[in-house]
């Protein structure tokens, strides 16, 4: 969902914690005051003075025609004061974080019916895109975890 200006404002969802900063943008950990569901939230770095600019990007483009259970969901896009914010359901850690732990733990990595899930999960979503190329930036930017035993979430 594209919301228009001024029509949601931010101030409806409290920041809990900064998630990452990296070069376009930071990720906030936060939760929604009316229904209390917690979101992860992309504030994008670069101004945008319209909607014409902000529907150009390929992320929002891509994110908008995607939908699979193994793929994270793009909940809505806001512009507010020419800062655009892209809210998305929210996971507990990625892959990577969980290669960390494991490299920590006792069992130094993952075993091979995790990694061939993971693997499952990655191609499934993968074979879900219509356009190759460009999920292939989607895959190293959102793969996420939902439960080990369940899916995982890109």
């Amino acid at each position: 969902m594209i919301v228009e200006k001024n029509i949601i404002r931010m101030n409806r969802f409290q920041n809990l914690s900064t998630l990452g900063d990296g070069t376009y943008g930071t990720v906030l950990k936060a939760v929604n005051r009316s229904n209390g569901e917690v979101v992860a939230i992309k504030r994008m770095k670069r101004k945008y003075y319209s909607w014409k600019e902000c529907i150009r990007l390929r992320e929002i483009r891509s994110l908008k025609k995607l939908n699979h259970p193994n793929i994270i969901k793009l909940k809505e896009v806001i512009r507010e004061q020419n800062v655009l914010y892209f809210v998305f359901e929210f996971m507990e850690k990625n892959v990577y974080e969980m290669m960390k732990e494991q490299q920590q733990s006792k069992h130094r990595g993952f075993d091979e019916p995790t990694i061939m899930s993971i693997m499952f999960q990655c191609l499934t979503a993968l074979g879900a895109s219509t356009n190759k190329k460009k999920f292939a930036f989607l895959l190293s930017e959102f793969l996420l975890e939902t439960n080990l035993e369940k899916n995982f979430v890109i």
